[in-house]
Parts: structure tokens; C-alpha cells; sequence
């Protein structure tokens, strides 16, 4: 079986990296980028080159797509380069984008309806950031129909650990959920990042003994020291947040749940985007805040 992969920035193209350690001899992986140089590592590690979408499409069972949203996955279906005019057979759509849960099912009935059935789509949004995906520890939450989710499981395994968690959708209200919690861990360390260094405190020995209580946790691991060193160079960029939280807020309303935190952390990361910070990591938020409490 023939594996696909759209979408080699910084989570895609290392994710596609151990795709390509785990093929089998029976199967090849194709990749196809808007940038053909951002593709030079994995042709050079085996990978085959696929000019168009179309062109993956026609060679491809199962397509990987790591891409910003469902407008950009959009874009590459449509057209006469798009995967649908490509297709030739039945083929089985992993998107692991961070999207809506609707906008998720929205797009598979819309395909489902086009195909006859023929592409199907499995929501496989990933955690665990750019170290994640280069160390092949992400967290995979997986929505769709039990057959092509367990097929979409075992496949993401090389790229971490893959959980079905329900129907279609139900990888986005895991993420929506994820989000909430990463959002609202970064901007506590970095506003408790700001009070420390104001009080004297060295922060990387703050940071370190913290970490063996309860305020320990991965990102404390990963983004701690950068809050030390200020540095806050993109890794996940802080604009994303922004409709992240959007769609945690959404299936706040749609369930009847809360959604003051949701609305609260959104609140911030706006004023960070504002301020001219989006583009920055998520750390960033500690600037924003250390400029914001001394205007």
C-alpha cells in the first residue's frame, strides 16, 4: 500500500520522515509540497517525488495531510491538480489539522457524496509540537469509522502514540481540548515566569525544582527554557491559538459547557497577535505580558 503525504513543514515533514523508517517493501511513500525543496531530505532518504496533488493521488491508497486548516486542505483538493482528479480508486483521507469538528464532517459528507463513497476521511490531529514530531512522540487523537480508524492508528504509529477516541470529529474535540490546556499552561508559566524574574528569582533553578511537584508537566519541560533564555523563535506560533480556542469555544456552546477559560486565554493570545507577536512561539506570551504590566 502506497502512502501520500501533503504538507512538510515543521510537523509534516518530520512525521513523513518516520513514515518512510516504517514502510514495508510492499509499499511506497510519495510526498508533494508546494515547496519542492522542502521535500529534498526524504527523496534523498527513499522517498518518491509526486509533482501535483493529482499525481499523489493516482499512485496513493492512503493520503497524510499536515496542513494550517480545512481551507488549505480544500485548496489542494479541488482543480485539475487536485487529489479528486487524481483518484483512481478508493482512498482514505487523514487529516491532521487542527480544525472544527464540524468543519470535519461537513467536508466528509461532502466527499462522501461526491465519491459515492469512495474517499473517505479520518481525523487524526497530532499534539506534542516540532520536538514531538522529531522524536516520533506525538499524541495522535483519532476520529472515524472503526475500520479505516484502526488502519489509520497502526499506519501513525511510527509518528507516536494513536488513539481512536470515536466517530469522525471526535480527534478535533480532543484537540479542542488539548488546546485549552496547552493555552492555558503557557500563558500560567509565563506570567509566572514574569513574577519570578521581577522577584529575583533565578528561574531556571525555579523552573527545575518546580518540576518535580505538581506544577510539572511536558511543557514546563519543553518551553521552560525558553521562558529562561527569552527565546521565543517559532516553534508553534502563537496566532494559532487564536482559532484553536475558537473551536474549543464552539464545543463549549454546542454541549452546553463552560467556556470562561476558553474566552479568558483567547483574550490574551489576541493581544499577543495585537501587539505584533503572532508569528513568535507560543512563549511569547511572556514578552507580551512583561510589556504589558510595565506600560
Amino acid at each position: 500500500m502506497n502512502i501520500g503525504v501533503i504538507g512538510l513543514g515543521t510537523m509534516g515533514a518530520p512525521m513523513a520522515g518516520h513514515l518512510l523508517s516504517a514502510r514495508r517493501e510492499d509499499g511506497r511513500l510519495l510526498v508533494t509540497a508546494r515547496r519542492p525543496g522542502s521535500a529534498a531530505e526524504l527523496l534523498q532518504a527513499g522517498a518518491d517525488w509526486a509533482p501535483t496533488p493529482a499525481a499523489l493521488a493516482a499512485e496513493c491508497a492512503v493520503i497524510v495531510t499536515v496542513l494550517p486548516d480545512l481551507p488549505e486542505l480544500r485548496d489542494v483538493l479541488e482543480g485539475p491538480d487536485g487529489l479528486l482528479a487524481g483518484r483512481t480508486g478508493d482512498l482514505l483521507l487523514v487529516v491532521c489539522s487542527t480544525s472544527s469538528p464540524d468543519g470535519i464532517r461537513t467536508l466528509a459528507g461532502d466527499l462522501t457524496e461526491r465519491t459515492g463513497g469512495a474517499v473517505r476521511v479520518v481525523d487524526a490531529p497530532v499534539s506534542g509540537g516540532r520536538e514531538g514530531a522529531v522524536a516520533g512522540a506525538l499524541s495522535i487523537l483519532v476520529g472515524g469509522a472503526d475500520e479505516d480508524a484502526a488502519t489509520v492508528v497502526d499506519l501513525l504509529a511510527a509518528c507516536g502514540r494513536a488513539v481512536h477516541l470515536g466517530p469522525l470529529g471526535s480527534g478535533q474535540v480532543a484537540k479542542a481540548c488539548n488546546q485549552l490546556i496547552v493555552a492555558a499552561t503557557t500563558v500560567a508559566l509565563a506570567e509566572a515566569a514574569v513574577i519570578a524574574e521581577r522577584s529575583g528569582l533565578d528561574l531556571a533553578a525555579l523552573f527545575s525544582v518546580l518540576g518535580g511537584g505538581y506544577a510539572g508537566s511536558r511543557l514546563l519541560d519543553v518551553k521552560g527554557p525558553r521562558f529562561v533564555a527569552h527565546d521565543h523563535e517559532p516553534a508553534s506560533a502563537a496566532h494559532l491559538m487564536i482559532k484553536d480556542l475558537d473551536f474549543a469555544q464552539a464545543q463549549g456552546r454546542l454541549t452546553g459547557g463552560p467556556t470562561e477559560h476558553a474566552q479568558f486565554l483567547q483574550q490574551v493570545f489576541a493581544g499577543v497577535v495585537a501587539a505584533g507577536l503572532g508569528d513568535l512561539d507560543s512563549s511569547v506570551v511572556q514578552r507580551y505580558l512583561e510589556e504589558r504590566s510595565a506600560s
